[in-house]
């Protein structure tokens, strides 16, 4: 289970939990089913950045608070006042857009946490995460085809690189609910547990990762984030750097002087 050793308010629905080398991010508005304001994306911007800063810090999970939902979407009760039409919306994609490049580009592994509801902008947060672990009784679904609002590519461009076209057209045009076990066949998700053991399992996949080499995972999420941009746009220079890095570490050093010992490795980050 996620014990927490610190919490950090970021806003009045966003907080930061700190447990070791693990960072959580909570949306916290359960009353609502943790649909996001615009107050929340702006807290969710400031929570990636300062946790991708956090040296401490070697992945960070992204879940909501309360039994009944990841997010349910944006918070529809702003729509009358901050989404009326395409100006005023504007400013609202503005927020949301750099909340979804702060957690899509965290240099260390994100992984969501979902249960219950996860709708519209809700599913859009999850899928700026390298990993979703869900628990069998997950809803998705994307209802802009039922509000009659436009979705934009950034978003669209997410899902179609992570399912592919076919499956987002389904999405899209029937605007209906699917499970768990869909989401997975889809690819949509990376594992399917009970409720019962969503937190257990999920902690044991934060520690696997904070206990292997944060250099040679950050190389890794890096290169695999490159190989999925364009051709023309792929730079892997900096790849090249941050594997290099990794064979001049003193963790390279630990790593094989603990294989050849039969002893586990104590990963130092350096």
């Amino acid at each position: 289970m996620l014990m927490p050793c610190t919490v950090q308010l970021v806003t009045g629905r966003i907080h930061i939990r700190r447990d070791g080398h693990i960072g959580v991010i909570v949306l916290d508005h359960s009353e609502r089913h943790n649909a996001i304001s615009t107050e929340m994306w702006q807290g969710l911007l400031d929570s990636a950045t300062e946790l991708a800063s956090d040296q401490e810090i070697r992945a960070v999970l992204i879940r909501g608070e309360g039994d009944k939902a990841f997010a349910a979407g944006a918070d529809i009760s702003e729509f009358g006042n901050k989404r009326t039409d395409s100006s005023t919306n504007r400013d609202y994609d503005n927020v949301s857009d750099r909340a979804y490049v702060a957690l899509a580009t965290m240099p260390k592994p994100l992984v969501a946490m979902i249960h219950g509801y996860c709708i519209g902008g809700g599913l859009a947060v999850a899928l700026t995460a390298d990993l979703r672990i869900v628990s069998d009784d997950a809803k998705f679904t994307i209802p802009a085809a039922r509000l009659g609002l436009g979705y934009r590519s950034e978003g669209l461009g997410r899902l179609v690189q992570l399912i592919g076209p076919s499956a987002t057209k389904r999405i899209m045009f029937l605007a209906d609910r699917f499970g768990a076990d869909e989401a997975l066949n889809m690819g949509l998700v990376n594992r399917v547990v009970p409720k019962a053991d969503l937190e257990e399992a999920t902690s044991e996949w934060m520690n696997l990762i904070c206990q292997n080499a944060p250099l040679t995972i950050k190389a890794a999420k890096a290169a695999t984030d490159e190989w999925a941009k364009p051709e023309s746009l792929r730079d892997f220079d900096e790849i090249n750097d941050l594997v290099n890095a990794c064979f001049d570490s003193a963790d390279y050093r630990e790593g094989v002087e603990a294989f050849m010992s039969k002893r586990t490795p104590r990963f130092s980050g350096s």
